[in-house]
Formats: structure tokens, sequence, C-alpha cells
């Protein structure tokens, strides 16, 4: 343990001499204090410590220590349910220990519970060949998620004694006889959060999760493995899209960081959690929840750690066979932290300030997502999907962090202010939004569905493509000036807004849309149009259309209301479509031939 000298202190930034000994991203602890820091530059013998915590009152000649082991998370049963600090400090032990709201200064708790017994239940038997990633055993950590034991990576050999019981995550619960003798080993391990935890194989991931969002779901899909940013101005409504993917998403496992936005976000995410109930399974989703929480009055410096430590504890569950789901809130205060920093160690700036690295320290996060096939024997596959809100000033998303997210990720879910002062929610532009997935997705649930999904869904988007051409014209010249075809396709693609794309999180029941439910509401509207449309061609009147569909249009517009159990009610709208517009075409003494 090395000892050095604090120089110079400067916000989170402290400079210690005589570290001869010590080596870049070591944890350190500062001052007579003791508060905890990370080494991130070394220079001879003189460290520039990052400080995760308040460094006032610190000053020359108090000791640093440093621990010589990098900034690490434990990882063990005991993880799922709980909200961490930026560094993986239990948040509710701290409030049990300090009596206090706040963060104090100094104070040292472990991460996880070390005393609690959880029954461990062997998977392998004694005289098993085993190597790393190979899952020895299991503890049913809640109701949704088995926590499995897993042997280390690097470590390989034969099980040379196993055993069921209760165990502590720190007691011996199996020994491997390697080729350097036997070894024991606990449930716990340890992984530094700098470095990706290694795979197998990557693959490409095609698969869509399901989000149960419709504008999400149909027109930018992301994949399990897959990357999005939700870039957006203040109150066009990031946060609820990233929570109502926390709450819906067909994942095993959401992974929720709270990284230096407002604190009254996070406590919404405590509060509702508990009470929501998993859709997939009955159980609260708190169940398979782990929330990370680093908001805009915690540590600035802690908040550069938050994002590796989401992302290592999504890695560890991923490792198990899990499908993961990492929410970042968001990426551009992260960003913000990694240029204070940078700024305070004098380093040349980018533009806007930024560190020159900022596009490479965003691809190396975005790059540990992924579908993966894990270590191990039995063949686990993984998958760890990243969605980030982007908090561009002014909603500009011109600024460096928009456009370097935009460099590694494949789907851009744009926010736009106008549909969001006009209520539309959720808010994504769906002429700029985009997903590089679609085609694969589209693939998939054409064989999945046993329908023509990818075609709906391209008729769709050209009809809302061709509005937005259509109200060109009708600010210049009036709706008088358009054709009754193009008329006709104004309120078919306001139905494709109002009625489908718009989705009120608040309603329980058009909070989710299933994939099914999604097809049938959005092929009603298209058959309406296309139905419509051939009546005009066989002569029938704009007018007499629109008023003979009158309660028809008004049970398409109640479509969001159906819950899932009646879907029923919305396949028989189809038919009830064509009957009406026969009807109507038939009173004006036309046939369809």
């Amino acid at each position: 343990m090395q000892i050095g000298n604090i120089i110079k202190v400067s916000g989170p930034l402290v400079m210690a001499e005589n570290m001869g000994h010590a080596s870049i991203q070591d944890i350190c602890y500062v001052g007579d204090l003791g508060v905890i820091g990370e080494i991130i530059e070394m220079r001879g013998d003189v460290a520039s410590i990052q400080v995760y915590e308040e460094t006032s009152g610190i000053g020359p000649g108090e000791p640093v220590r440093s621990t010589g082991e990098a900034l690490s998370v434990e990882l063990a049963p005991g993880i799922i349910s709980q909200m961490f600090d930026g560094i993986q400090r239990p948040l509710d032990k701290f409030m049990e220990q300090t009596k206090s709201n706040f963060l104090l200064r100094g104070v040292q708790l472990p991460a996880l519970d070390h005393e609690k017994k959880w029954t461990f239940q062997p998977a392998m038997q004694t005289g098993d060949a085993v190597s790393g990633g190979d899952i020895v055993g299991t503890v049913q950590e809640t109701k949704l998620i088995t926590h499995k034991i897993m042997v280390p990576a690097g470590i390989s050999g034969k099980i040379s004694n196993i055993e069921a019981g209760e165990f502590t995550i720190d007691e011996p619960v199996y020994t491997i006889e390697t080729d350097n003798g036997e070894k024991s080993f606990a449930m716990l391990q340890k992984w530094p959060v700098r470095r990706a935890r290694p795979v197998k194989e990557k693959m490409n991931p095609d698969a869509p999760m399901i989000t149960g969002q419709r504008v999400i779901d149909t027109f930018f899909p992301v994949t399990k493995g897959g990357a999005a940013a939700v870039p957006g101005p203040f109150g066009a409504g990031k946060t609820v899209v990233q929570h109502q993917i926390a709450k819906w998403a067909d994942v095993d496992l959401v992974v929720y960081v709270g990284c230096g936005e407002r604190g009254n976000e996070m406590t919404d995410v405590m509060n509702e959690f508990p009470e929501l109930i998993d859709p997939n399974t009955g159980e609260p989703l708190m169940e398979r929840t782990i929330l990370i929480a680093n908001t805009s009055n915690m540590p600035v410096a802690a908040r550069e750690a938050s994002i590796y430590t989401g992302i290592t504890i999504a890695e560890y569950f991923r490792d198990m066979g899990y499908s993961v789901a990492i929410m970042a809130d968001s990426t551009s205060r992260w960003a913000e932290a990694l240029r204070e920093m940078s700024g305070r160690l004098e380093e040349m700036p980018g533009d806007e300030g930024y560190p020159a690295y900022l596009g490479s320290r965003l691809a190396e996060y975005y790059e540990r997502a992924g579908k993966v096939i894990t270590l191990g024997s039995d063949h686990r596959e993984g998958s760890i999907t990243a969605i980030s809100a982007v908090s561009p000033s002014g909603g500009d998303i011109s600024e460096p962090v928009t456009q370097n997210t935009l460099r590694v990720v494949k789907v851009f879910w744009g926010l736009d202010s106008t549909l969001a002062q006009q209520r539309h929610f959720p808010s994504i532009d769906w002429l700029k939004s985009y997903s590089l997935y679609e085609s694969e997705v589209g693939n998939y649930l054409d064989q999945q569905l046993q329908v023509e999904w990818s075609s709906l869904v391209t008729e769709a988007m050209r009809m809302l493509q061709k509005e937005s051409e259509l109200n060109e014209i009708v600010r210049l010249v009036g709706i008088d000036s358009l054709s009754e075809k193009d008329q006709l396709l104004l309120e078919v693609t306001k139905s494709i807004r109002e009625d489908y794309l718009q989705q009120n999180a608040f309603d329980d029941v058009d909070t989710f849309t299933s994939r099914e439910k999604q097809f049938h509401m959005l092929n009603n509207i298209v058959t309406f149009g296309k139905e419509a449309t051939n009546a005009l061609e066989l002569g029938s009147y704009l007018e007499e259309i629109m008023k003979g569909t009158v309660i028809l249009r008004d049970k398409i517009a109640r479509m969001k209301y159906v819950p899932e159990e009646e879907l029923d009610k919305i396949t028989a709208v189809q038919q009830e479509i064509k009957t009406t517009i026969k009807d109507i075409i038939q009173e004006g003494g036309m046939t369809n031939d």
C-alpha cells in the first residue's frame, strides 16, 4: 500500500506525489477521511486522482493510500432489486448507517450483503470437468431470476468438491482441481468495470425486442443485442420513453442507470416499479430490475463511473444466458463529467470543450452491448440491448455527444419538441428517426407472425411521407386545392398519427400493445384507406364516404383502448370496413367489378 502526500486539490481532482508504486486505474483512499478516488493519470511519481466524493477541506500533507486494485463491482446473489450509486454503494444501507439523506464522505460499505445466507443448488458433480463460464450451481435470487453461479473466466479443471446448502457469498461452495493445485471458490466474483467481460463469439442480432410502444416496434424497432439513442430537448419525453421500455420490454433483466438527471425521476422509478406488475410473469418489476442512481446533485466524478458499473453488471447477467436491457439517462451528463475531468487535467479540448477521445469512449461503451455466445460448454446465448438518452442543449443534435453517438448506434429515435407541445407522445419524429435493423426485424416477423408485416409497415410509412409533402401544399393554397384522393390520404394518415402512433403511457390498456394487436390495428387503418380509395375510383364522393363511416372510424379510433384479451373485437373491424365501404358503393349506384 503506497502512501503519498497531496500537493494540489482542485474540485474532484487530487494530485499526489510519491506514488511511484501505484498504477493507473488503482483505487485510492484520499485524505484523513479516506474518500474514494481512482488514479487516472501518472507522471513520474505524481498521480492525478479522480475523487468520487466531495474534496473540500482536504489539504496538503494528508495521506493517500493506494489499494492496488482497479475500480470493480461485486457480482453475486443479492444484486437484483437493489439501488446503488455510481460506484456500487447500496443507498438503502448507506442511509441506515449514516442516518442521513445525503452521501456523507468517507463512509465505506460493502456493495452486497455478506452476512445473508443463500440456498445453493449444485448443477454439477464431483469429477466433472469445467472451464471458465460453466454453470456449477444456481441460487433462486428472486421469483423471476435464477442466479447462475459460474466458473470465473480463465479457470479450468475438475470439480473435487461441491455441495448443496446455505452459504454466504464469501463462503467456498465448490473446489476445482486445476493444473496449479486445488482452488476453492465462493459465489462472489469481482470484475473491473472498465474491462469488458470475455465472450466466446459475437452474433448478428436479429430477434426484435418488443417494447409495447407502437411507434418503436412498428417503424423503428431495436433488436435484442442492439443499440439505440433517444436524443431530444428538455420536456420532449426521453425519460418517459426509457421508463416505458424498462417496464414493458420482453427482456429478462433491466439495469437502469440514472446518470446526472434529476433526482425526482429516479424517485419516480423507485416508487413505481415495486407497484407495477410484469405482464409476462405477474410479478413486481423490481424482481428483475437493478437501479444505479448518480443524479445531478451527486458527485460528478462518480457519474462517469456509473455507466461502466451498469454495463458490467449487465454483462454478468448476460453471461448467464439472459437478455438484458441497460438504460442510461443520460449519456450527455456522462460526457459532461468527462469534459470536466479532462479540463482539470488540462488536456487539449475537442469540439465544444469535450475531450478529443469522447467518440472512442462512447464507442467502447456501446461495443459492450450485443448478442453473444457466452463462455462455457453449454452454448448459452445472451444479449445486452443498450438504450441511451441524449440531452443536447436546446435540442441541437449537431452537438458532439449526439453526433458521436449516432456514429455507433443503429437506431435513432429523434424526439421532436413540436410534437411534445402538441401533447403527442411518444414524441418520436417518424420522418427523422430511423432503424438499421428494420429489414432484419421485418423478415423475422413475417416468418413469426405469418403475415405481411413488412409490406404493411412500408405502406404506412409511404403514406406518412406523402402526408408531409401534401401539408406543404395545404399551407400554401389550402386543403380545397387537393384532389379528393389526397384529402382522403390526409384523413387516413391523421388516423395513423392519432389513433396508432400516439400512445398514453398512463392508461392501463394503452400503455402496452402486443405485436399481434399492433398488426391488426395498423392493418385496419391501412385497409380503410385502400377500401375508401377504391370507392373513390369507382365514383363515390369523399363526403359520402366520410359521412357513411363515422361509426366505423370511431371504432378504429378506440382500438387502442381494447384490452389484449378482447383482440377479436379488433380483428372483426376489418370485415366491417369492407362491408361498410361496399354498402356506400352500392348506395351510390356503383359496383366493384
